[in-house]
């Protein structure tokens, strides 16, 4: 592999992370943690939401 590609898929790396860590908080982190809490279902489901979205803008 040369610089360039390595350079191009940097971007990539780091959205996929980014994506994976949403997604790791949305499905396991924000519930367990709403659960200790006392949220309502309907609230973490609404946070959910917003990570996901916000995931998705990356």
């Amino acid at each position: 592999m040369n610089q360039n590609q390595i350079k191009s898929n940097e971007p990539e790396m780091a959205s996929l992370l980014l994506g994976a860590g949403f997604a790791l908080a949305s499905l396991i982190i924000l519930p367990a943690v709403a659960q200790r809490v006392g949220l309502g279902s309907s609230l973490t489901i609404a946070l959910r939401g917003a990570l996901m979205r916000a995931a998705n803008r990356f």
